[in-house]
């Protein structure tokens, strides 16, 4: 099969599509046709190896010299094509979405707990939008637990983390306040944000207000800032962050480590939620979806052979939304359609 590999760390030049050997499911797992996958921040923290100190810490993912799973991407949907020994949920022919290593190829084995079924009426690249990004999203406002009517600020809500967490915290009865550039804002008022600060303009931790809750995705404010943010019995959530080719050594985990230790004191809450993905969590993401109350909202669509370009365009031109990568010669459509938001430039 083609896939996109990587054999050393570095810039987006370092990848290229190749033909590898097609897996064969295990026990327990799946074998999925990949339609489309998405592209995450993850993905370009392991393609380059970034922050280093992540190669010590984390040595199932980071080799010395380059990742221990040579093909990118984890976020994937397409049509199950064979199942492994002790699978009885699924049988080939089904249309599912999920998360696994070595998404961007035209075949992807995972556990069978790991997929759902494809969101009635959503396309596949609709549905390879969801997993990582969605959840993450799901987890960071479920560990905040706050109340219907609470305050809500987000910081980094125009991509793709933040546009879920919008959509699914309207859901919540929130009032969402989201920090994004002047392009974005139009964006994140039409997924539901009540105020905006554009933070071209308005510096948000000098302003007075405070929230019940505030999530972090960007990872660029110190604690001390970010905490003066929240009301005293409120939470902060700290998720992900970090820009690539900036703390290139430490980056967004002297936040993190600061944020464990600072928790044990008086004031807010802190919480650094890890969004481990289950078969029911994409059902619920999936039902969201399929009543309307969710829409994934893409912003470029790659081919397999430019998916190195995909991988470019997210971390160096700030990506709204997210990035697809499709597979050529899958069908891309589980359901009848129902239309796809897009951005500007919504295809390369």
């Amino acid at each position: 099969m083609r896939a996109l590999v990587q054999d050393t760390y570095g810039s987006p030049d370092v990848l290229k599509v190749a033909a590898v050997p097609t897996p064969d499911p295990g026990p327990g797992q799946v074998r999925v046709r990949v339609a489309a996958a998405s592209v995450n921040a993850r993905d370009w923290h392991i393609m380059r190896g970034e922050p280093r100190l992540a190669r010590l810490l984390d040595r199932t993912v980071f080799g010395r010299t380059a990742p221990r799973v040579a093909i990118r991407g984890t976020d994937f949907a397409g049509t199950v094509d064979a199942v492994g020994a002790g699978v009885t949920r699924w049988q080939p022919g089904a249309p599912v979405f999920g998360e696994a290593d070595a998404a961007l190829a035209q075949y992807v084995v995972a556990s069978q707990y790991l997929v759902a079924p494809v969101p009635s009426g959503a396309s596949l690249p609709q549905a390879a939008a969801l997993p990582l990004a969605a959840n993450t999203a799901l987890m960071c406002l479920r560990a905040g637990d706050p109340p219907p009517g609470a305050c809500l600020l987000i910081n980094g809500a125009s991509g793709g983390v933040g546009t879920f967490a919008i959509q699914l915290a309207k859901t919540m009865g929130l009032h969402v306040t989201v920090v994004c550039s002047t392009r974005n804002a139009d964006l994140a008022r039409s997924l539901g944000a009540e105020s905006v600060i554009d933070y071209n303009v308005e510096d948000f931790c000098a302003a007075p207000d405070r929230y019940d809750m505030v999530l972090d995705l960007v990872g660029n404010r110190s604690l001390r800032d970010l905490r003066r943010l929240v009301h005293p019995a409120g939470t902060l959530v700290l998720s992900g962050g970090g820009v690539s080719g900036e703390g290139r050594w430490i980056g967004p985990l002297g936040l993190l480590v600061r944020a464990q230790l600072m928790a044990r004191l008086p004031g807010p809450r802190i919480v650094i939620p890890q969004a481990q993905p289950t078969t029911e969590r994409l059902e619920e993401l999936a039902a969201l979806v399929a009543s309307g109350s969710v829409t994934p909202v893409i912003d470029r669509v790659f081919d397999l052979d430019h998916s190195a370009d995909a991988l470019r365009y997210l971390e160096t031109e700030h990506a709204r939304a997210k990035v697809i990568v499709t597979i050529p010669g899958a069908d891309q459509h589980s359901a009848p359609d129902k239309q796809q938001p897009t951005m500007e430039g919504g295809s390369s």
